[in-house]
């Protein structure tokens, strides 16, 4: 396959959804000057997060599009030849609604995601999705989570063993409220520490996207970053909003890393409790 660039965004996205069109649409060509396939983008690209995942104010939810919402449509128009992930709140058929990531290029819908993972508080407001699933797009088979989803390890497991060469999670995490410092914050070390460590137990590359900013008083991450299959960091960002790239041979990366231990084909499946 050849070297491949992965690009990843901090960045704020909130509830106006013409404003985030229009941040998404520079992204997109700021990633494409830099020849990037591949753009992740945060959860809540389109139309922002929940601003507070312990009490969320019901009267301030993201808006709920339709899957088929014309603003997807023109994200993927805007990409064109590239892939492009990016995170909203989708309306379900009964008004249900979910935290919700898409794929994307020209030729239109190449995945989606709904967040399985929910917290309490989020679970009163939104449903949770039924599980992981990869897809195949043109910079080879991808699959996504959702911030939570990836502090457990089956979320990257389950799309590992579905053939997961690429792990895009869509973030909109949090800094712990007691912490004045990203560098003494305990949620910005469990960021960093489930990227890379979903990125070496699965032996793939887990490209992490994250908001970045303040909204209602929640302060975002950032630290978006491209992990490669050792766990090591090849690109990333601090706290404040920036696009960054990595190149990769795909291929090459997942091979090497699993040529002296092949971690999906040495594991045994032993019965344990749920």
């Amino acid at each position: 396959m050849g070297l491949t660039r992965i690009a990843t965004v901090a960045a704020h996205f909130g509830r106006d959804l013409h404003f985030g069109l229009g941040r998404i649409a520079t992204l997109i060509e700021d990633a494409r000057r830099a020849g990037a396939a591949l753009l992740v983008l945060p959860d809540g690209a389109l139309g922002g997060c929940l601003a507070d995942f312990h009490q969320p104010d019901p009267d301030n939810l993201p808006p709920a599009l339709d899957p088929d919402d014309p603003r997807l449509r023109k994200v993927a128009a805007l990409a064109s030849e590239m892939v492009v992930c990016l995170g909203y709140c989708e309306a379900g058929q009964d008004g249900e609604r979910y935290t919700a990531a898409v794929c994307v290029s020209g030729d239109g819908v190449l995945g989606r995601h709904r967040k399985v993972h929910l917290s309490p508080a989020e679970a009163a407001l939104h449903t949770a999705g039924e599980g992981f699933s990869a897809f195949d797009t043109p910079v080879g088979r991808l699959g996504m989570m959702t911030d939570y989803d990836k502090t457990f390890p089956e979320s990257g497991r389950g799309l590992a063993a579905d053939g997961a060469e690429v792990v895009a999670c869509l973030s909109s995490w949090a800094t712990s409220s007691r912490s004045p410092s990203p560098v003494r914050d305990r949620q910005a070390r469990l960021f960093d520490f489930y990227d890379c460590v979903r990125a070496a137990e699965n032996q793939v590359v887990f490209v992490s996207a994250n908001q970045a900013g303040v909204m209602n008083g929640t302060r975002f991450l950032g630290q978006a970053k491209v992990v490669d299959p050792s766990g090591d960091i090849r690109a990333r960002t601090g706290a404040t909003p920036a696009l960054v790239v990595a190149e990769l041979d795909l291929e090459a990366v997942i091979a090497g890393a699993r040529r002296v231990r092949h971690h999906l084909g040495e594991r045994r499946l032993l019965s344990c409790p749920a």
